[in-house]
């Protein structure tokens, strides 16, 4: 993974865009999101496969912009949810304490 991870990096660079506006980067982002939904939609695994891979680039360029890289920013998430306790509900997982959850 890292070797991708470290591709994807030079790909960026290459291209100029880590130095790009980090907000058009973020665009692009919820480009690719809306297209895991729907390939999601139409139950199309090639293209939900291809649709999470290119938000992960995304989010690799983005990190990049912002003086982070991707394993970084999933240790910080993972740091925060490790300890998590709740509950999934109808496959959702509800944190306790949430207001929303059941």
């Amino acid at each position: 993974m890292d070797d991708l991870i470290g591709l994807v990096e030079v790909w960026a660079v290459d291209k100029g865009l880590d130095s790009a506006d980090s907000f058009k980067q973020f665009a692009k982002v919820a480009e690719e999101f809306g297209e895991i939904a729907a390939a999601l939609a139409r139950s199309d695994k090639e293209e939900l496969r291809d649709a999470i891979g290119d938000t992960v680039v995304t989010l690799i360029i983005l990190a990049k912009q912002q003086g982070m890289d991707l394993e970084e920013c999933l240790q910080t998430a993972y740091d925060v949810i490790k300890g998590r306790t709740g509950k999934t509900v109808d496959g959702l997982f509800i944190k306790d304490g949430d207001r929303h959850g059941c």
